[in-house]
């Protein structure tokens, strides 16, 4: 690998390891979508909900005014008591059967699988880039691209499967909450997003050759073939 094309690589390697970070957070974290009911009257308690793509977390909070940002029950930061269970397709528990029942499952696998495979392409992407370092292996690069981008359509494709888990949950007349919003661990599973898909395309672009000049005088200069 020449030093200015490692140069690069290390430059592009800083945007992969923050976008692996926002990913990671993303993927453990369980704050995706916040979920209130309506507050009918205050000083009253109510009950809200966050949920991820591995547990549901319910909390208990006491309102003493209305929400200036007008979120119904919350904000979600507020003193409560707080039960969280993991979901049925994991572990049985009752908060894992009620929240089976009054969402579609199917989403929250699917979610769960998908990123589970953005996972494993970011995975194969770190040690493509970590082996492209030796001597005569920067063809490395383009797969480890390639594997990058890939991480990144998978984290989009189940955050889209989320936002049509959390609105089918909304629109069900079987659930308490009527509103939500969508909270940090979604942001950082967008921002981890365009971190992959830039710093892919940015690989696959380090990997390709220079293009000549003047390709012309290069076909010309080149050495003939000769004839046994």
């Amino acid at each position: 690998m020449f030093e200015e094309q490692a140069t690069k690589v290390k430059i592009t390697s800083v945007v992969i390891v923050v976008g692996m970070a926002t990913m990671l957070a993303a993927v453990v974290t369980d704050h995706w979508a916040v979920l209130s009911p309506r507050v009918e009257k205050l000083n009253a308690t109510c009950e809200a909900a966050h949920f991820g793509l591995w547990r549901l977390c319910k909390k208990i909070i006491f309102i003493v005014e209305e929400d200036p940002q007008g979120k119904g029950c919350g904000p979600i930061s507020l003193p409560g008591a707080q039960n969280c269970s993991y979901f049925k397709h994991f572990t049985s528990g009752e908060e894992a059967e009620v929240f089976e029942v009054k969402t579609q499952k199917e989403y929250n696998i699917s979610a769960a699988a998908i990123a589970i495979f953005s996972l494993i392409f970011m995975i194969l992407g770190t040690i493509c880039v970590i082996f492209s370092f030796g001597k005569g292996r920067d063809y490395l690069l383009r797969p480890a691209g390639m594997f990058f981008a890939f991480a990144g359509l998978c984290i989009i494709i189940s955050v889209e499967v989320m936002r049509q888990s959390v609105k089918r949950m909304i629109d069900s007349d079987e659930t308490i909450w009527i509103e939500y919003y969508y909270s940090w661990s979604f942001t950082c599973a967008c921002a981890s997003f365009t971190l992959l898909i830039l710093s892919g395309g940015a690989l696959l672009l380090i990997s390709m050759p220079n293009m000549p000049r003047n390709p012309w005088e290069t076909c010309m200069d080149a050495e003939p073939d000769t004839l046994d």
